[in-house]
């Protein structure tokens, strides 16, 4: 059993905006330090940052708008990161705070609905969420595709309660909401978006998930705030991982459309 959503859905957007101001953080300082929540709906979005960069309005609003395609009321709060946190990673890359992190791999079912979900999304890129369930698959589709895609899945169960206009103005949007969705089985309490590679949330998650996908066996790991290592390699390795991982996909922005389930 298996949810996905597309990155139109609004917990989807939060993330992508997230995503992008971790982008434009990176763009400032080769190591920045930053931690982004984003609630968004019915035309208003809410940005609080805690991060070595202080951005413009103007390149904030400019990322919003492009990314949910309307003109919303952007309120933006900055912060300074917390001193003794800063601290923790003044010299080099050390855990972030404490956690614990889950590598699984990946099922056929869930492998097959983001093939499903990923092809419908290419052809109606707009607010969708998709569930498999054994032979059950439900398809919620905004903006009523109920025909188009009743042809293409005619066993399947396409907008239960009819025509569906879908996004921030049906339903708000929170980053790292839709963990399950971009984690499946690996989920666990660290949300990966919206933060720097410092963060062992993100690079540790993306680690256990690499290495569980390379090994198909179950990953679990630990750290405490300012350890050095985790799994026996140090702690920077781990982020030179991360980050080439993110890198491939062309950034956090990218990284947060799908997650790490792909």
């Amino acid at each position: 059993m298996y949810e996905k959503v597309n990155p139109s859905h609004p917990d989807k957007v939060a993330d992508r905006i997230a995503g992008a101001l971790v982008d434009l953080a990176y763009r400032a300082q080769e190591n920045p330090k930053i931690a982004v929540e984003i609630l968004l709906g019915h035309g208003k979005c809410y940005i609080i940052t805690e991060s070595s960069v202080i951005f413009g309005q103007e390149e904030v609003e400019e990322a919003v708008s492009r990314i949910t395609g309307v003109k919303l009321e952007v309120t933006l709060v900055q912060n300074s990161q917390d001193i003794h946190l800063a601290q923790n990673q003044a010299n080099d890359f050390r855990c972030g705070d404490n956690g614990i992190f889950c590598g699984m791999p990946l099922t056929e079912e869930q492998k097959k609905l983001t093939g499903i979900a990923k092809k419908i999304y290419e052809e109606f890129p707009c607010d969708g969420k998709y569930i498999l369930d054994g032979e059950r698959l439900i398809i919620c589709q905004s903006n009523d595709e109920k025909d188009s895609l009743k042809k293409s899945y005619p066993q399947a169960e396409v907008n239960p309660l009819g025509f569906w206009t879908g996004g921030p103005d049906v339903d708000c949007g929170a980053t790292n909401r839709k963990l399950g969705s971009d984690m499946a089985d690996s989920i666990t309490g660290g949300g990966l978006h919206g933060k720097d590679l410092s963060k062992a949330d993100v690079s540790v998650n993306i680690y256990a998930f690499l290495k569980a996908q390379e090994t198909g066996k179950p990953v679990k790991l630990s750290c405490a705030i300012g350890d050095s290592s985790i799994d026996g390699i140090p702690y920077n390795q781990i982020v030179e991982i991360a980050r080439e991982y993110i890198k491939g996909l062309g950034g956090f922005e990218k990284f947060a459309e799908w997650g790490l389930v792909r």
